[in-house]
């Protein structure tokens, strides 16, 4: 068995959604489970529509427009969109009536998306002689907490996934499963969104839960790349990365898996692929446990633009106990996150990219140290064989050295896969290029 997960631009239309049939159809001997997002914008058609209801206006245009067309051009059965579309405008008429949007109901809203997404497909499918059955999460035990928004899954659904899905895996059933991604419903009974990465994490708990040969995330380029080729045209795929190498990728910008979806795969060992769909022959990049092949110095370079360098400086704290969690603690009651820092016993530099006010914070941090706040900056990370930094960080040096580029700071990541360094924002593109050269080339 394995787990193919869709996003909304690969279903982003008719030619889109017989193109990813076509795909699933080549697997259908490896009894995919297949996970799918909402349509193209469906999301931003319904946040929308609510906004107007809000007003006073009941208005579905965009949302129906989109999925009636489809289904004319694809010429399936429109009669299950059709009971979602007339849910939706009940819905939608409440919100007018109240005047009031919930997240327990924004939750209720967007999941129209992958509702009739997963609807569209499945009757494609049947229509072209493959059998198919769509299923909404809950119908196969994908079960949340109620923190609307942003669920987090409860430890159940390792158990529930199996019961509802053993047959197919065994061959007793033939329809291939067709399942919305994003939500779940909580105990109550409530619809819930599971927040950033939602789609990944509900393909990865699948095929965790199962048991999977493989789990396929697919997109528009082939796999994991060196760098991103919009910045470095020759950018190469990777062919196989970590878990705590994909974890630091995405974060620290690059399209790969948000690190929570991954979190079921470390448990399971299932490794993830990430495949191109408009090139279904590259075998795309694998995500493991540890390294089956020889461990390269460098994986791949990535970036993260405008952030906010922060210095903290206090001779006062010099051989005193406490001064990051003091440092810490500001941060914590101002509910600001921290990407990369540097310490020594008396400074501490660390970067953010959040959009609040930071007047706030520099206030409280001045009562025991003098403050710098810098903005317009960005992080360039290299993923990397940290065992190598020194290999490592000379080839970066003498590459920014001929570009006439001094970074800012420098910090070695605790999950030993990658060292960060910063820049100024204007400077960024040519840094990516000057290592990917020096990397790679």
């Amino acid at each position: 068995m394995i787990v193919m997960k869709f996003g909304g631009s690969s279903v982003a239309n008719a030619d889109r959604v017989k193109h990813v049939a076509s795909i699933i159809k080549s697997y259908a001997d490896k009894r995919p489970v297949v996970v799918l997002s909402a349509m193209g914008d469906t999301t931003d058609y319904l946040l929308d529509a609510a906004e107007a209801a809000l007003k006073g206006t009941v208005d579905i245009t965009a949302v129906e427009k989109l999925h009636r067309e489809t289904a004319a051009a694809l010429d399936v059965d429109v009669a299950p969109i059709e009971e979602l579309l007339d849910e939706l405008k009940f819905l939608l008429t409440g919100i007018s009536m109240l005047h009031e949007l919930t997240k327990r109901t924004r939750d209720y809203l967007v999941s129209f998306g992958e509702r009739m997404s997963v609807r569209m497909m499945s009757s494609y499918l049947s229509a072209q002689g493959i059998p198919a059955k769509f299923y909404d999460a809950w119908d196969i035990g994908i079960v949340s907490d109620s923190n609307f928004m942003s669920a987090e899954l409860l430890d159940e659904v390792w158990q529930n996934i199996p019961v509802h899905l053993n047959d197919y895996k065994s061959g007793k059933t033939k329809e291939i499963p067709i399942v919305t991604g994003f939500i779940a419903k909580d105990k109550n009974g409530y619809i819930t969104t599971l927040g950033r990465g939602g789609s990944d994490l509900s393909a990865t708990i699948i095929g965790a839960a199962m048991k999977a040969d493989e789990i396929q995330t697919w997109k528009d380029v082939d796999g994991i790349l060196t760098a991103d080729p919009r910045t470095v045209k020759n950018a190469r795929s990777v062919p196989e990365v970590t878990y705590d190498e994909a974890a630091e990728l995405a974060y620290f910008g690059a399209q790969v898996l948000h690190p929570r979806s991954m979190n079921p795969c470390r448990i399971s060992g299932t490794p993830v692929r990430v495949k191109n769909s408009y090139n279904i022959d590259s075998p795309g990049s694998v995500i493991l446990p540890v390294h089956k092949g020889e461990k390269p110095p460098v994986t791949a370079i990535t970036s993260k633009k405008n952030v906010t360098l922060i210095d903290i400086v206090s001779t006062r704290m010099l051989g005193q106990s406490g001064f990051l969690a003091h440092v810490f603690n500001q941060f914590l009651k101002w509910d600001i996150s921290i990407d990369v820092i540097a310490t020594s016993e008396v400074s501490v530099s660390l970067t953010t990219n959040t959009d609040k006010d930071l007047s706030g914070l520099k206030k409280d941090l001045e009562q025991y140290a003098s403050i710098d706040i810098k903005n317009q900056k960005s992080i360039v990370t290299i993923i990397c064989d940290v065992t190598r930094t020194s290999e490592i960080l000379q080839a970066a040096f003498s590459a920014l050295l001929k570009e006439n580029i001094n970074v800012q700071m420098i910090s070695q990541g605790a999950s030993k896969v990658n060292i960060s360094m910063i820049c100024e924002d204007s400077e960024v593109t040519k840094v990516v290029q000057a290592l990917h050269k020096a990397y790679f080339d």
